[in-house]
This record gives structure tokens, sequence and C-alpha cells, in this order.
């Protein structure tokens, strides 16, 4: 059957995915926004549901102080024995306090609750955890032991965190730059260690080795990698950086792979985000074999379970904050949030602080969606009766130096619109115009591949103020390097503002039967 990727659009790095029963189950890196490690599940591995986070307290996830693209570092989901698991690396916490940030936490229902933390005395990124026939829980990951720096293994408590064994490197991997992202599986008896190399950047390709025993030595596939688009960056291939991958076995003894990837917008630049995509695997004498020849396809094709069941995927959002009793699952924050500043009271009423969305590593009253699709129309209806010097309205966000904002302002009693643009360290409102008094206005963002459109309407039909490219928002033209990607978001600066509604609609490039319900 026809199925068309990516299957989770917009940011959702670094998948992991397991399977209870019929149901599967994705989560995804969340670095500094809020909550954390969102989830996703599925029956037929196409049709997927935004159905919570694992990560949904301060207590679980302290981000005070996180700089862009800290926070929360690819986690790992497994399913074991009636239970659920998900280990992680907060980031911050080591660059903040010097503490390991790994840890792992538990629950019966993956839509929670989860539990608290149980810290693991070990540094490193991209813990995994891996349930022998026995039932012993292994740890893998990138790190140091007594042997050097590698990808570590020992044995863990996973209800605890406590090692319970000496720790090992058991892979420096195939070759390639940054060995990371260490997943165990076993297979007819051996033991298979996956791995991302190269860099989550162009050169991105997952490896695998294979071992007798699980502390290795592991022998890696002599065809190479199994997944990777380094080798067609310069064909304009529409699927660029795929790796970090996690695999899983169907009810029908299919199996599929399950990895990150980007849309390019041009050469060598996304701003979506890195995004989860799906392939059948294949065994063949005992290696595993990507279709498409290990590169992800945008129209792909498998025998996915449950083929009744699929129906046209849609990434379209109406918000009636008048109809809201909670918050919407697919929203965002930046940070720990002060919730304090936010309202569900008819209207979305938001408290603005100095905290701006340019101030760094702080948590300006903002709250956003992903953005999934290049087409894209999103419109914020806000009411006017904003106090003097406050600012508010509809960004697309990516960081706090480079982000696109369509805002109101009330300055000297007079109402403006104004267009703002903060790429590195220039900000400026590039356009502004003077509004009538008025009881609401709708502010609106369009985009495409290359631009933003932005306008307002305050009562007469819909004003445009300016553009801005797509580019400036990509990862790979900020000063840092991130990995996070494009939010749209509502938001408001130094006083308070309340928004009716906001719609977000979005429109897939291709074959609209595939995507738009």
């Amino acid at each position: 059957m026809q199925f068309h990727n990516p299957i989770i659009p917009g940011y959702n790095p670094d998948p992991s995915i397991c399977r209870a029963g019929d149901t599967f189950y994705i989560v995804n890196s969340s670095f500094e926004f809020f909550p954390g490690v969102p989830v996703h599940e599925s029956k037929n591995l196409v049709n997927w549901s935004y159905t919570g986070h694992v990560l949904d307290r301060e207590s679980q996830l302290p981000l005070t102080g996180c700089n862009p693209s800290g926070g929360i570092f690819a986690p790992t989901i497994r399913y074991h024995d009636g239970m659920f698991y998900m280990i992680t690396t907060n980031v911050n916490r080591m660059w903040m306090n010097g503490k390991a940030g790994n840890f792992i936490v538990h629950a019966k229902d993956p839509k929670g609750p989860w539990s608290e933390p149980a810290w693991i005395d070990q540094m490193g990124i991209d813990p995994s955890i891996f349930f022998d026939d026995d039932g012993s829980c292994w740890y893998t990951g990138t790190g140091r032991a007594n042997d050097g720096q590698g990808i570590v293994l020992f044995k863990l408590d996973p209800m605890t965190g406590e090692i319970l064994s000496d720790k090992k490197i058991i892979s420096r991997g195939s070759g390639g730059k940054c060995p990371e992202g260490p997943h165990m599986y076993k297979k007819d008896g051996m033991y298979y260690l996956m791995l991302a190399e190269g860099g989550t950047e162009f050169g991105h390709m997952e490896t695998i080795g294979r071992s007798e025993t699980i502390d290795g030595p592991y022998t890696f596939n002599p065809a190479g990698p199994i997944l990777t688009a380094r080798n067609d960056n310069a064909s304009g291939h529409p699927i660029q950086c795929t790796g970090h991958a996690d695999i899983v076995d169907d009810e029908n003894g299919n199996w599929w792979i399950v990895s990150l990837g980007t849309r390019p917008i041009g050469p060598m630049a996304h701003h979506l985000g890195r995004e989860t995509f799906l392939a059948q695997l294949r065994w063949v004498d005992g290696w595993p074999v990507v279709d498409c020849g290990g590169l992800m396809q945008l129209e792909a094709e498998g025998d996915l379970p449950h083929p009744e069941t699929v129906s046209p995927v849609c990434d379209n959002h109406h918000y009636d904050f008048a109809e809201m009793k909670s918050w919407p699952v697919d929203f965002a924050w930046l940070r720990n949030p002060e919730m304090k500043n936010y309202a569900l009271d008819g209207t979305l009423s938001l408290t603005g602080t100095s905290e701006r969305l340019s101030t760094p590593n702080t948590t300006p009253t903002f709250v956003g969606v992903r953005q999934t699709q290049f087409k894209t129309i999103s419109e914020a209806q806000l009411l006017t009766n904003i106090p003097e010097g406050c600012s508010a309205g509809l960004t697309a966000y990516g960081i706090h130096t480079h982000h696109y904002d369509v805002l109101i302002t009330r300055r000297y009693g007079t109402l403006y619109a104004q267009l703002r643009k903060h790429i590195y360290d220039m900000e400026a409102v590039v356009s502004e115009i003077p509004l009538p008094e008025c009881e609401k206005v709708v502010l609106k963002i369009t985009s495409d591949r290359s631009k933003y459109y932005f306008a307002v309407d305050a009562g007469k039909g819909f004003v445009e103020l300016g553009t801005a490219l797509t580019i400036g928002l990509a990862t790979e033209v900020t000063e840092m390097m991130t990995f996070t990607g494009t939010f749209i978001g509502l938001f408001a600066e130094n006083g308070k503002a309340r928004f009716t509604n906001f719609d977000y609609t979005a429109e897939w490039e291709g074959k609209p039967e595939m995507r738009i319900g």
C-alpha cells in the first residue's frame, strides 16, 4: 500500500518507536520546549495521533536558563512486561550544574502519568535500553568508560536508574564521525547494534553491527550504511540528513524503520525542522535492508498493518478559545513557562512581561504549534484593548535571534500594526501602519517554500505588511547550529493581550489525496 512521508511532519526529530500489542508509539526530542518528549500513537504506521507528553511537569523537566537546542536530547521508548520506559538526556542539567543528565521514567500508560526521573550516573547523550530474553535491562549510550570513549554498555535497573554492572565500550562505530544514537536489538540469537554516524547534518547515515554476545565484538555490515542520503545531496533528493533511526516489527512479522530527515528549501538548508520518516525493512542474509536502497521517499510502498484503517491525513487546526477548558495537546511553550501569565477565560489571555521573544534563554509569554508544511496559512484574531507599550501578535519563530513577527502595539494612544524581523543581532520594525480604533484585528502569516507573507485586517480587508525569506529561519544559518524547527506562535510582551481564535492550515505539495482530509 502506498503511504506518504514524513509520517510526523514538522519539528519531530530523533524518533524512537515501540509496539504494545497492535499499537505503535513514537517519541521525539523536544530540546528547550515544554512539555517535553511528545508521544504519538498509531495502529497502521501512517495515521498518528498526538496523545501527550512524557515530561509534563517542571520537576521532570527543569529548563531554567536552557540554551537554544539544549534540554531534551534523543529519547528512547520501550515496552516490557506491561510497562513503558522512556530514557533520555537533559543536557541542560549537565551544562548548568555539571551533573549527569541521563534519566529514565516509566508508566503503565504512555498517555501518563509518567514517573519522576530516576537519574543515572553516566555522562553522555543518546541513551537507550534493551531488554534481553532473561528480562535483564541493558543501557547503551555515548560516553566514557574505563576503556575510553565510545558506545557504553552496562546493566541497569530501569526503575531506579542504578547501574548493576561494570561499564564497557562495545563500539566506536564503523568509521564515520560522531557515532551516537545507539539502539540494541536481538534477532535469531544475534545481537544487533544500530548507530547514527556522520553527524546529524547532510552526511548523516545509519549503520549496524552484529555480535553473538551482547558486549561484542560487533562486526559492521560490509554493505555499509543501511540508510543515508549522503550520496544524494547534489541530485536534489527531497529528503536529506536521514539517520538517528529505530526499528520495530508489526503483528504480521514485517519490520519497519523510522528515522529523522529534512525537507530542504534549497541547497543544504531546512527550516521546518528534522521530521519523522518511515520505510519498510527486510532481513536478508542476517542483515536489515531498507526499501528503496536505503533512501527515504516522499511516496513510499509497504505492507502496512491494518491497511483498512488508513485515511487521509490533515494538518489543519482551529482553536476557538471560547470553547476551550484545557490546553491543546500540540501547544508548546519555551522552557518552563510561568503559567500565571496564561489563561483560558473565554479568550486566550497572555500577560506579557519584559522577557521578549528576543531575550535569550528566558521564558517569554509565547505558545506555539509546529509548522508542518511549506504552504501554510495562519490567522489569529486579537482584541485591540491592549495597554500602552504592549506588543502582541503572531510569530514565525525559530530561536530568539531568528523570528518574524506580525503584531499590534499601542504607542501614545495610537494603535499600530508592525512587521518586525530579528535576524542574528539585527532586530528592526521594517513596516508599520496606524490602525483605526476597532474592537479586534486579524493577523495573518502565509508561507510557501521561499517566503513568509504578513498581513493585518482591521475590518476592511487584509493589508500587506511585507515578506521575509524562509531561509532566515533555517537551522543551518543560525549562529549556533540548532536542532529544532519553526513554530507558528502567539505572544505578548509588556502587557496583557487577548486572542479569540487561532487557525492553522497546511497544504501538502505532493498528491493532495495522500495528505489532506
